[in-house]
C-alpha cells in the first residue's frame, strides 16, 4: 500500500507542477473536493470528451448528442427516485469525529485482501519466472482462494444488507471485520445512516415564491425527459441513442482520492433505446463494445476487468462496471446498466404525458426498454494521467520522468525548439509553429539546453519535439525526436503536418477498435 500512495502522491504533485489540475480556489485554502483543470488539464479533459463523442455519436448513424440544462423541474428527481432513494450510507467515528461511508470502508478493507492476493501473485511470477500460469495460480493457491472467498462473502453481505435497508447489519459487518477509523485507529462508531446526496438550490427573484431546485446529480434525466422531442425531430427508429456529456453534482460524504471522487464532475452518457426483450444481448454488445473503446488507447488490458454488480438496483436487470486499476487498486470507471422501461415509464407517470414509441413493424407502440454506458470524465482523466507517468532508467544510468500519454489525447502535440536563440534559427520555429497551429495544439520553447527542453516536453506529456538548427538553414530538414522511444530522425519541414497527423489522428486510434 505504501507504494502506491507513493506513486499517487506523484500523480497529484505532477499534475499541479505541469499545469493539469489545480485546487481550486488554493488562495483561500481551497474548497474541499473541488478542483480546476489547468491549462494543459483542459486540453487533455476536451481531448477524451472529444475522442469519446467520436466513438459514441460521430461514429453511429443511429446516435445523436444533446446538450441539456443543469436545472431542471424538481418533479423530474421525484420521478426518477433521487429524493427518496439517492443516498449513500454513512457512518461518523465518535473519537475523530469524522465522517465515512460505510459501504466504503469496507470496500477498502476488501482492497487490502485484493493486494495479499497481488503478493501472493508477484511471488509465484518470481518463483515459476515463465511457466508460471497466473489463471490457473487464482484457482488453485489455497491461500489466494481463501482470501477470494472471504472477499466475496463480505461484499456479498454487504450488497444484500444495503438492498435490504438493514444499515444495522452495515455497522455490525464494520465491527465483526474490526474495521478501525483510518486516522486514529479509534472503532468507536455511530449507527449506519442515510445520507441524501444532491443539492438544493431555489429559482426565482424572491423568497416567498422561489422553487426549490436541485443541481443535476446525474445528466441521463436530461435524456429520458427529451426522449420524444428527440425521436420525432430526428426520425430515428428504435433501436437508437441519445448521448450526452456535461456536469453533475453530489454532495459527496467522503469526497477523496484527488479528482476520482468530486462534488462537482463531468459525465459522458449514452442511453440506448431499444424493443423490450432485445436487452440481453444490446447488454452485452455495449459492454464489449466500451471495453473496446478503452483498450483502443493503448494502456494495457491487464489494467481493465469487468466487475458484475451484486447489489442491483430494483430496476435494472443486469449491470457491470468496467474497473480500471487506478493507483489505489481497481475501481470503477465505467458502469454499462440495463434499466428495462422504468425511467421512461416513472416520468410517462410523473409528468401524465405519453413517452412511447410506434413501432411501424409491429404497428403498435411501447415503452422502450434502455440501455445504459455512463462513464465519469474526470475518472476516465485519472485513469490516462496516472497510467502515463513513469519513471524511466535510461542506457547511461540517467533517469528521467515521461508522461506517456496516448498521443491522441496529448494536450500539446509538438514542441518547436531552435537549438540556439540566433542565427536566424528563432525565426524558422516561429514560421513552423504559425504552420502547424491550424493543425495541431503546438508550443514554442527556447528556454534553457536542448536536453532540458527535451526533458520537461516529456514531464509534460508532448509527443514530438523538433529542432531547428543550422543544417535547416541549408537544406530546409529539421530534428524530430519521439517521446516515448527518444529516438530522433531527419525530416522535411514539408512532412511535418502529416508525420504528426498519422500518430494522433483519432481515426487511426478508433481503427483499432
Amino acid at each position: 500500500m505504501a507504494n502506491q500512495d507513493d506513486q499517487f502522491k506523484k500523480v497529484i504533485s505532477h499534475a499541479k507542477e505541469y499545469g493539469y489540475v489545480f485546487q481550486s480556489s488554493e488562495i483561500y485554502e481551497g474548497l474541499s473536493a473541488v478542483y480546476d483543470y489547468a491549462q494543459n488539464g483542459a486540453e487533455l479533459k476536451k481531448n477524451i470528451r472529444e475522442y469519446w463523442w467520436k466513438a459514441m455519436v460521430q461514429m453511429n448513424e443511429n446516435i445523436v448528442g444533446i446538450d441539456a440544462a443543469i436545472f431542471m423541474h424538481p418533479t423530474t428527481w421525484k420521478a426518477s427516485g433521487h429524493v427518496d432513494a439517492f443516498n449513500d450510507p454513512l457512518i461518523d467515528n465518535k473519537d475523530s469525529k469524522k465522517r465515512y461511508r460505510a459501504d466504503v470502508l469496507i470496500e477498502d478493507y476488501c482492497a487490502k485482501i485484493e493486494a495479499k492476493i497481488d503478493k501472493e501473485v508477484e511471488k509465484a511470477e518470481k518463483r515459476f519466472g515463465g511457466t508460471f500460469d497466473k489463471a490457473q495460480f487464482l484457482t488453485t493457491n489455497q491461500r489466494v482462494v481463501e482470501y477470494q472467498e472471504k472477499i466475496n462473502a463480505i461484499l456479498s453481505r454487504m450488497a444484500k444488507s444495503l438492498e435490504h435497508e438493514d444499515l444495522a447489519d452495515v455497522k455490525a459487518l464494520i465491527e465483526e471485520l474490526e474495521i478501525a477509523d483510518p486516522l486514529t485507529g479509534s472503532r468507536n462508531w455511530t449507527d449506519v445512516k442515510q445520507f441524501n446526496l444532491m443539492f438544493g438550490t431555489k429559482l426565482g427573484a424572491s423568497a416567498d415564491n422561489a422553487m426549490d431546485l436541485y443541481l443535476r446529480p446525474e445528466t441521463a434525466q436530461g435524456i429520458f425527459v427529451n426522449f420524444l422531442n428527440v425521436q420525432k425531430t430526428s426520425r430515428l427508429k428504435i433501436p437508437f441513442g441519445i448521448a450526452q456529456s456535461g456536469k453533475a453534482f453530489r454532495n459527496e460524504i467522503v469526497a477523496r482520492q484527488f479528482i476520482f471522487r468530486m462534488r462537482e464532475f463531468e459525465q459522458m452518457e449514452m442511453q440506448f433505446f431499444i424493443k423490450p426483450g432485445t436487452q440481453a444481448e444490446w447488454y452485452e454488445y455495449w459492454k464489449e463494445t466500451r471495453l473496446r473503446w478503452h483498450l483502443s488507447l493503448g494502456m494495457g488490458a491487464e489494467n481493465y476487468r469487468f466487475h458484475d454488480h451484486e447489489k442491483l438496483a430494483h430496476y435494472a436487470d443486469a449491470a457491470a462496471d468496467i474497473e480500471f486499476k487506478f493507483p489505489f487498486g481497481f475501481k470503477e470507471l465505467e458502469g454499462i446498466h440495463s434499466r428495462t422501461d422504468f425511467d421512461l415509464s416513472q416520468h410517462e407517470k410523473f409528468s401524465g404525458k405519453k413517452l412511447q414509441y410506434f413501432d411501424p413493424e409491429e404497428n403498435k407502440s411501447y415503452v422502450p426498454y434502455v440501455l445504459e454506458t455512463s462513464i465519469g470524465l474526470d475518472r476516465m482523466f485519472l485513469a490516462v494521467f496516472s497510467n502515463s507517468l513513469k519513471d524511466e532508467t535510461l542506457e547511461d544510468g540517467s533517469t528521467r520522468t515521461v508522461l506517456a500519454l496516448p498521443s491522441v489525447l496529448a494536450p500539446v502535440k509538438a514542441a518547436i525548439l531552435p537549438l540556439v536563440k540566433k542565427d536566424g534559427l528563432p525565426e524558422i520555429a516561429r514560421q513552423i509553429v504559425e504552420d502547424l497551429k491550424w493543425d495541431f495544439n503546438v508550443v514554442y520553447d527556447e528556454k534553457d539546453a536542448v536536453g532540458r527542453r527535451y526533458r520537461r516536453q516529456d514531464a509534460n506529456g508532448t509527443p514530438f519535439c523538433i529542432t531547428v538548427d543550422h543544417d535547416t538553414l541549408n537544406d530546409n530538414t529539421v530534428t524530430i525526436r519521439y517521446r516515448d522511444t527518444m529516438k530522433q530522425e531527419r525530416v522535411n519541414i514539408e512532412a511535418l503536418r502529416d508525420l504528426i497527423k498519422q500518430e494522433v489522428e483519432m481515426r487511426t486510434w478508433l481503427m483499432k477498435m
